[in-house]
């Protein structure tokens, strides 16, 4: 995860992440980037259900019972054991989470344990009666997705009328008080789309904005052909950076981010390098702090079955189940070779990434890599579109 607005507006230094030790259990929410140790953000996919069918979902949901998911005791063992290892966030995604009956019980559980839980939702269900119960429950952020203006949302959503709901939910979510962001997954489809998603943000008040670049996976696998052109991209982050700094400038206070794509680090870099000399070490720092691609070390995932998988884009590759072995064991599993080596990605990497002098700060992605290549996880990016990579 890229953080546009700490980066190009210094709204993070390398001071304030080092007092707190880099130790994930002391570090603020909006630093967790920055940590030392492999204590991960845990994004639990608690249900396949969901009330849509978005082109562009990576497991495949679809509106109908799923055998096979955790019980509310199963998750609270789950949650305990997360508990056990400090981590500091528990995302409950889907599917659609808000259809989990025990959603509101299994929220202030992991409160209760130090945890913080945070929802990922496609914002039709959240009405003012369900935006209170969230606030209520101890929940400290949602993101709801938008892909775009009225007619691309409703169109990537497969619905009429989506993109009312979800404008409506993310109204009903900040008026009850609770801190809401928008996610926009880039895509040819949608990119054109930006201006006015950012729009939405600055009108509608929302403290925070995430773009995701697209990861082959799920339905994002058939949607590979669908990926923005190096250009187009190079295009879309310079429109985020303008919209960035102007957000700041202007006293509208809102955090961009991104993230799939770690070359966004570096072209902001380049930017700083060009215009802002004098911040250029310590944005080193911080991205040299970060690490490029967090899966299998900041980041994991676990599914609706119990699989834990290395980010929820990995989906194919299972690290071992929670129903045979603590969430705890398994991660910190040395003898797991696949795990220890995306942790040490730098040392794998094959062709333009692992000639690239920028890739301890990236790594790029591995799930685009062996989507592209039929299998080779550390071959080249082929969402790069840095064009001064190499010495």
């Amino acid at each position: 995860m890229i953080g546009c607005t700490k980066l190009l507006c210094g709204t993070a230094t390398v001071s304030d992440i080092v007092k707190y030790g880099r130790k994930t259990e002391q570090l603020p929410p909006q630093m967790l980037q920055f940590s030392s140790d492999a204590t991960p953000i845990v994004v639990w996919n608690s249900t396949n259900r969901c009330n849509l069918s978005c082109q562009h979902c990576y497991i495949n949901a679809e509106d109908k019972e799923y055998a096979g998911e955790f019980s509310t005791e199963e998750a609270k063992a789950f949650i305990d054991d997360l508990a056990s290892m400090k981590v500091p966030v528990l995302l409950f995604s889907g599917g659609e989470p808000l259809v989990r009956q025990d959603l509101f019980e299994l929220g202030p559980y992991a409160a209760s344990k130090g945890i913080r839980p945070v929802i990922s939702t496609n914002g039709t269900l959240i009405t003012p009666d369900m935006a209170r119960r969230i606030h209520e429950s101890g929940f400290q952020y949602v993101g709801i997705s938008v892909d775009g203006n009225e007619e691309v949302h409703d169109n990537f959503r497969g619905k009429k009328g989506a993109f009312q709901e979800t404008i409506q939910g993310i109204r009903n979510s900040l008026a009850a008080g609770n801190k809401t962001g928008i996610r926009f997954t880039v895509n040819r489809l949608n990119f054109h789309t930006l201006p006015d998603v950012l729009d939405i943000v600055e009108r509608e008040g929302v403290p925070r904005f995430c773009m995701y670049h697209l990861v082959y996976a799920g339905r994002g696998k058939e949607m590979a052909e669908l990926d923005t052109t190096p250009e187009q991209k190079r295009q879309t982050i310079e429109l985020l950076m303008e919209r960035t700094m102007d957000f700041h400038k202007r006293g509208i206070e809102v955090e961009i981010l991104t993230t799939d794509n770690h070359a966004d680090g570096i072209y902001l870099l380049q930017y700083l390098e060009k215009h802002q000399p004098e911040r250029v070490d310590e944005v080193l720092q911080l991205l040299e702090m970060h690490g490029g691609c967090s899966a299998g070390q900041k980041t994991s995932n676990v599914d609706p079955q119990g699989n834990v998988h290395a980010c929820q884009f990995w989906g194919h590759k299972s690290l071992g189940n929670v129903r045979e072995k603590k969430f705890s064991e398994i991660w910190r599993d040395s003898q797991d070779k696949f795990l220890c080596s995306m942790r040490e990605k730098h040392l794998h990497l094959e062709g333009r990434c692992g000639e690239c002098r920028y890739k301890m700060f990236c790594g790029g992605c591995r799930i685009r890599a062996e989507a592209v290549t039929g299998g080779n996880i550390w071959a080249e990016d082929p969402a790069c579109y840095l064009t001064d990579w190499k010495e």
